[in-house]
C-alpha cells in the first residue's frame, strides 16, 4: 500500500495562520507536529510504504524539511506546476506508481484532516484494502455525528465485505435535509479520502475523462528530477482539465464502494471545526499562547506574539499572530474567506505571507519599515547558503548576532563573528552563508528607494531558483 498525499491549497478560512505561502497544512494547529507530519505519523502500524507527495512549486522546500524533521522517507514530492483540483493530482501520483511496472494500491490522503482514533483508522484501512484487492475504487464515508451542512454525503447502498457500494454522492445539503441524512442512518459524509489500485484508477479515469488521463500521461512522460523533486511539463500540464475526483470519476463509476469511518475526523476547515474538536476548559473555552479571559464562554483564543485579553464575550474567534489580528463570530467564522479576497484583491502582503517568511536556507522576520528602510532579522541554518545575488535599487548593512557568516562581496570573502558587521553596497554581487554548527541570526538594515523581494539578481543558488523572484 503507498500512501499519495495532498499537500496542496490554501486552507483561506484559517487565516490569518493559514496563507498562500504558509498554508494549513504546514501548521501545528492539532498538535506540536504539522498537519503534514501527523498525517504520516498515524500510518505507522500499518503496511503503507514510503508516501507520495503532492504539492505545488512555492511549497516544495516546505514538504521537505518538515519530512526531514521526522526522518520521513517519500516516495518521490511531485510539483503540480498549475492547480488542477484532485484528479489530475491523483493521477499524475498513480502514473508516477505504475512507471516501473508496479501496481500498488494508493491510500489517498490529504494533508490537512485531524484523525484521532488512530486504531479505528487503522481498522477502517484494512477493510479499505480488501475491496481495493477486488477492483472496487474505495471511499472513507465518516460516521456523522451531527446534521453537517458543510460537508458532501455518500449514500450506502448494497453490503459488501467490510463496507458498502456507493448508492450516491450527495452535494453539500441544507440543514433540514442534513438532519433527514444523519436521521435516516444511510448517509455519511465525504472525507476525501480513498483507495484503489493505481491501475483502476487510471482505467476509470480513461473511460470517463480521456483528455484528462491523455495530458497527465504527456504532462509526466518528461519528468525531471530536481533535488528532492520531480517536475512535470508545465505548459501541457496546463492545459489539463480541472476537476475533482469525485467529478470525475468517484460519481461515475460502477466500481465505488465506501468504508464506513468512525475516528473522529475533521477536516478542520475553520476556526469553528478546531474549536469543536479541541479541549476545552470549565466555560467552553479553547486558549493557545498568552492570553487571559474573564467572563468568556464558548470562544476561540488563539495568540501567537502578544497577550490577548478577551472580556465579557461569548462565541468568538480572536486569533492574533505578528502582523494581524481576526475576530469573528463562531457562526460567521465561514465568512473569514472573504476577508482573504479582499487582502488578495488589493495585493495586501498579509494574503500571501506571514511577517515571518520562511525559506529553504531558514528564514527572515521584518521587523520594521518606513519610506526607504526595512530591518529583518535573519536566520540561516548551519551549513546553508543565500543565492549569490545582487541588487540594483538598495544596500544592505548585516549585524550577526550569534553564529558566524562567511560573507562574500564581489570578489572578496571574509569571516563574520558575532557583534561585527558588514555593508554591501547598491550593485554588489553578495552571498552569505553560515559555516557553523549553530543557527546564524543576523540584523539585516535595507536603505534604498525600492525594497522589495523581486529586486533580487541570482547568478547560482543551490535551490534551483536561479533568476527566479523568489
Amino acid at each position: 500500500m503507498k500512501p499519495v498525499v495532498l499537500a496542496g491549497g490554501t486552507g483561506s478560512r484559517l487565516w490569518p495562520k493559514s496563507r498562500a505561502a504558509l498554508p494549513k497544512q504546514f501548521l501545528s494547529l492539532t498538535s506540536d507536529s504539522t498537519m503534514l507530519q501527523d498525517t504520516i505519523s498515524r500510518l505507522k502500524g500499518t503496511d503503507a510504504a514510503s508516501p507520495i507527495f503532492i504539492c505545488n512549486d512555492a511549497h516544495r522546500f516546505l514538504v521537505a524539511e518538515q519530512l526531514r524533521q521526522k526522518d520521513i522517507h517519500h516516495g518521490g514530492i511531485l510539483l503540480e506546476p498549475v492547480g488542477r483540483n484532485t484528479a489530475p493530482a491523483i493521477a499524475l501520483a498513480a502514473l508516477h506508481a505504475t512507471i516501473n511496472g508496479e501496481d500498488p494500491i494508493l491510500l489517498v490522503l490529504a494533508a490537512d484532516h485531524l484523525i484521532k482514533d488512530e486504531p479505528a483508522f487503522h481498522t477502517a484501512i484494512t477493510k479499505a484494502e480488501v475491496l481495493a484487492k477486488q477492483g472496487k475504487l474505495v471511499t472513507f464515508g465518516i460516521v456523522p455525528d451531527q446534521p453537517h451542512t458543510g460537508y458532501g454525503y455518500i449514500k450506502a447502498g448494497s453490503g459488501l465485505e467490510g463496507g458498502f457500494e456507493v448508492a450516491e454522492f450527495v452535494e453539500k445539503p441544507e440543514l433540514q435535509t442534513a438532519k433527514e441524512y444523519v436521521e435516516s442512518g444511510s448517509y455519511y459524509w465525504n472525507s476525501g479520502m480513498f483507495m484503489f489500485k493505481a491501475s483502476r484508477y487510471l482505467d476509470e479515469l480513461e473511460k470517463y475523462n480521456p483528455e484528462m488521463l491523455d495530458v497527465c500521461k504527456r504532462a509526466i512522460d518528461t519528468e525531471t528530477p530536481d533535488l528532492d523533486f520531480i517536475r512535470v511539463d508545465h505548459d501541457i500540464f496546463a492545459t489539463c482539465p480541472d476537476d475533482s475526483i469525485d467529478y470525475a470519476v468517484m460519481e461515475k463509476t460502477d466500481s465505488a464502494a465506501m468504508v464506513p469511518l468512525d475516528a473522529q475526523w475533521s477536516d478542520v476547515g475553520s476556526w469553528t471545526s478546531l474549536w469543536e474538536t479541541s479541549a476545552k476548559d470549565d466555560s467552553g473555552n479553547v486558549c493557545v499562547g498568552d492570553t487571559i479571559l474573564e467572563n468568556t464562554k464558548n470562544s476561540y483564543v488563539n495568540a501567537e506574539q502578544r497577550l490577548v485579553s478577551v472580556i465579557g464575550l461569548e462565541d468568538v474567534i480572536v486569533v492574533e499572530t505578528k502582523d494581524a489580528v481576526m475576530v469573528a463570530h463562531k457562526d460567521d467564522a465561514q465568512s473569514i474567506k472573504k476577508v482573504v479576497n479582499k487582502l488578495k484583491a488589493e495585493h495586501r502582503p498579509e494574503f500571501e505571507f506571514h511577517r515571518e517568511v520562511f525559506r529553504p536556507w531558514g528564514s527572515y522576520d521584518s521587523i520594521d519599515s518606513g519610506a526607504r528602510f526595512q530591518v529583518k532579522r535573519i536566520t540561516v541554518k548551519p551549513g546553508e547558503k543565500l543565492s549569490v545575488q545582487m541588487h540594483h535599487h538598495r544596500a544592505e548593512h548585516w549585524i550577526v548576532v550569534s553564529g558566524s557568516a562567511n560573507v562574500t562581496i564581489d570578489e572578496e570573502t571574509k569571516l563574520v563573528t558575532e557583534n561585527e558587521s558588514v555593508y554591501i553596497p547598491i550593485g554588489a554581487v553578495h552571498a552569505l552563508e553560515n559555516p557553523g554548527k549553530i543557527p546564524l541570526e543576523l540584523i539585516e538594515v535595507q536603505s534604498g528607494a525600492y525594497l522589495g523581494e523581486d529586486d533580487i539578481v541570482r547568478f547560482s543558488d543551490r535551490y534551483g531558483r536561479v533568476m527566479k523572484k523568489i
